[in-house]
């Protein structure tokens, strides 16, 4: 999805030319993201010998084309300094509209940039405000939903302005009448030296640098005037605002979809909530909102961010995604450390202890994601289902919602997600707390939608995952699946054997990553066999069936090739059409209880003149004889085994991307963090 970026410095003296810098280099640590489209807008600008005007730039194309238009432009004296400043930025993803300059971010309210906004999101009732705004007289420039919200704030401003309203008043009487979902940050030349951001369904953060110590851990929530001038009647009567020490301290704030984009700034960052609006007026951030529902926090708490710049850079790697495949050894290290004793075969989960006696009561467990997050939980369904002795459902978000499926109080509800932001799991998590049943989160974002939204949780600490097809994240998320299926049976006599066999597997998982990992060069000579091949066809069965999906949709994802993850027992029902020898057909057939079956499978395909490449067991020389190529993986305990089987697929179409010459961090048309996108 499309990324914000927005900087403001209060009495720290900065140049031009740097104020810039870094606004560009907050959308280069955005890229990730997948865009087509990017601009900024700056205060001051000379053209007209008046530094309350704003100054846009804008382009269709990659962040550096914007950075040549940056450094073409006329008049604009790059050393000038400025103690109080602000920069907004973005980088889109169209939705409404094509790639365009005039599409682009940031959108303002008229010719003369009275007041310009960044969005990530969409807006659906845009065609209902357009409408109105026309009817008074307003002319639209662009394609994009996001131009009514600069021009409803101006038509407010301009009925208001007489009553001396407020650039924040501006924007919660604006964010009133929006439906749909959004993050907002705005600035105005009627307000130099002010911003504002709003946000409603899409992630949005505050970085705060200061020299001085902040005063306080918790921000206090301020509640306003609804649109038709009431005050909350539970409103905080604090006029208690955020700020550093003394009057007019030294400070700067970073505004962000993602805190991959100020981590080399500041570590001190305040996650906005939904309906919440961020305002900084002289220096100082206070959080307000329109309305106060019954269970939420009057406060938003300051967090350390534990990230390092390092850990999202490519160091070494050419790429983000080949760095995260090969992190993978000590990203599953992270997952399970302070949490596996491997000496006493015990497992805690601190994110969920207190709720463990809840859970056990439960009538059925649901695991609920989409994409990648899915997989794992079809990864370890059959594995939860012997260890808790309890149904487990595994639903599809979006699909979940379409049917509006019967949830009730005595369910356990996981919500999976690597970003705790995806758009379709957030709804499904509010339908699912709605109905009183326990909703579990596991996520890879500290502070996320998700984690916030949820009763307790797992933090599944495999660390930044910046390319857009997940790979570490993954394994992670299976991993922390098995660490609650071995709490869940840990009190279970008959379970005991079986619980000591998994903990001591996952101790060797590391190494066992390590040596997969080490034939990444017989991988890429796969690669260039089947990188000219129009589909792939991926099957298996068991443990492995969940292998097969993921590897078949990373194929998917990086290379643009048509690829399906088969279930092998069903072969004979209708796939095995599509075997011939011009088909190339991966299979996934470890020693384990659906060896016979699978080997049974590879049967059919040769009969059908099908030249399967295989993932095997190391060693099982009676298999590798069957067939036509074949990349070995190490013996694992069989619930294990996914982890090791797909690592080979990631690299695989890693290579086969490359050979084609993808983008293999932001493939076409795909988006990180969630599925709503921009305008």
């Amino acid at each position: 999805m499309c990324g914000i970026f927005a900087y403001l410095n209060f009495l720290v003296p900065a140049k031009r030319k740097e104020i810039l810098e870094i606004l560009i280099n907050g959308l280069k640590r955005l890229e990730y993201r997948g865009y087509d489209s990017a601009g900024l807008a700056f205060e001051g600008s000379e053209i007209d010998q008046n530094d309350n005007l704003i100054k846009m730039v804008k382009c269709k194309g990659r962040v550096s084309m914007l950075e040549d238009e940056i450094k073409r432009l006329e008049n604009v004296n790059y050393e000038k300094e400025y103690k109080i400043h602000v920069g907004i930025a973005h980088t889109r993803w169209a939705t409404h509209g094509e790639p365009s300059s005039v599409n682009s971010h940031p959108q303002r309210s008229d010719l003369d940039n009275e007041f310009m906004v960044v969005h990530n999101g969409i807006i659906t009732n845009y065609k209902d405000i357009k409408s109105l705004l026309e009817k008074k007289g307003h002319k639209f420039e662009s394609e994009t939903d996001t131009e009514v919200i600069a021009k409803m704030i101006k038509h407010i401003y301009d009925s208001h302005k007489d009553n001396n309203i407020s650039f924040r008043e501006c924007v919660e009487l604006t964010i009133q009448q929006l439906e749909g979902a959004f993050a907002l940050c705005l600035m105005s030349r009627h307000f130099p030296g002010e911003c504002v951001a709003a946000r409603r369904g899409s992630p949005l953060l505050v970085g705060v640098k200061s020299k001085a110590k902040l005063l306080t851990d918790q921000i206090p929530v301020l509640y306003s005037k609804d649109h038709r001038g009431f005050i909350n009647p539970q409103r905080c009567d604090s006029t208690t605002e955020f700020h550093t020490v003394g009057e007019q301290s030294e400070v700067e704030y970073f505004f962000a979809s993602d805190a991959s984009a100020i981590i080399e700034h500041t570590n001190q960052v305040i996650f906005l909530e939904d309906d919440d609006v961020a305002a900084i007026n002289n220096g100082t951030l206070s959080i307000h909102r329109i309305k106060r529902t019954l269970d939420e926090s009057t406060v938003r708490d300051v967090i350390t961010l534990k990230l390092e710049l390092q850990e999202i850079m490519k160091g070494s790697y050419g790429t983000f995604m080949e760095k995260e495949i090969f992190e993978q050894p000590e990203s599953v290290i992270n997952t399970m450390r302070g949490r596996v004793n491997f000496e006493k075969n015990q497992v805690i989960l601190g994110g969920i202890k207190d709720y463990m006696s809840e859970i056990r009561r439960c009538r059925r467990l649901l695991f609920i994601a989409c994409g990648t997050s899915y997989h794992s939980a079809v990864a370890t369904r059959q594995l939860l289902e012997e260890l808790t002795e309890l149904p487990v459902m595994v639903e599809l978000a979006s699909d979940f919602l379409d049917r509006q499926t019967p949830v009730f109080r005595d369910d356990v509800c996981f919500f999976i997600s690597q970003s705790g932001e995806t758009a379709d799991t957030l709804m499904a998590l509010r339908y699912c707390k709605q109905r009183g049943a326990l909703i579990v989160g596991i996520t890879n974002t500290v502070g996320s939608t998700i984690s916030r939204d949820s009763h307790c949780g797992v933090h599944i600490n495999a660390g930044p995952e910046i390319g857009v097809a997940s790979t570490k994240a993954y394994t992670s998320q299976f991993i922390s699946l098995v660490m609650f299926g071995l709490v869940m049976c840990e009190d279970r006599i008959s379970m005991q054997e079986r619980r000591t066999e998994i903990i001591q597997g996952l101790k060797k998982l590391p190494e066992m990553i390590n040596d997969v990992l080490q034939m990444n060069e017989k991988v890429n000579d796969l690669a260039k066999e089947l990188y000219k091949q129009k589909s792939l066809l991926v099957m298996g069965r068991g443990y492995n069936f969940a292998t097969c999906l993921e590897g078949a949709l990373k194929i998917k994802e990086l290379t643009y090739m048509h690829s399906e993850g088969i279930l092998a027992g069903e072969l004979k029902h209708g796939p095995l059409a599509l075997v011939d020898k011009a088909m190339p057909v991966l299979m996934v057939i470890t020693r384990d209880k659906v060896y016979q079956k699978c080997v049974n499978a590879l049967q059919q395909v040769k009969s059908r003149h099908g030249r399967p490449i295989l993932l095997c067991s190391k060693g099982d020389e009676e298999t590798m004889q069957q067939a036509y190529r074949y990349i070995e993986v190490p013996n694992a305990v069989d619930c294990l085994q996914g982890l090791l089987t797909v690592v080979p697929l990631q690299l695989l179409s890693f290579h086969i991307a490359v050979l084609k010459g993808n983008n293999v961090d932001s493939p076409r048309s795909l988006l990180k963090i969630h599925s709503t996108v921009c305008s």
